[in-house]
């Protein structure tokens, strides 16, 4: 989830799995799975960062696997 800010200045939470776009028309317009909308202060660079720094925190790089050979040191 990323927190967002409405114009009227409260602050909500938005589960980014839900999102289908982001644009800016200029006001920031977030349009969910549901057809559901939501107009926020957030710009859409900032929304767009925030969402892809949730996914590199929740889903790290791997290790390479490891391959017969590694296993028998």
């Amino acid at each position: 989830m990323i927190k967002l800010t409405r114009f009227n200045g409260t602050a909500f939470y938005l589960n980014i799995t839900h999102i289908e776009t982001v644009e800016a028309t200029p006001d920031t317009v977030i349009t969910l799975f549901n057809d559901r909308k939501y107009i926020v202060k957030d710009s859409v660079e900032s929304i767009a960062e925030r969402v892809q720094a949730f996914y590199q925190n929740a889903h790290p790089i791997a290790t390479a696997p490891k391959l017969p050979d590694d296993l028998n040191e």
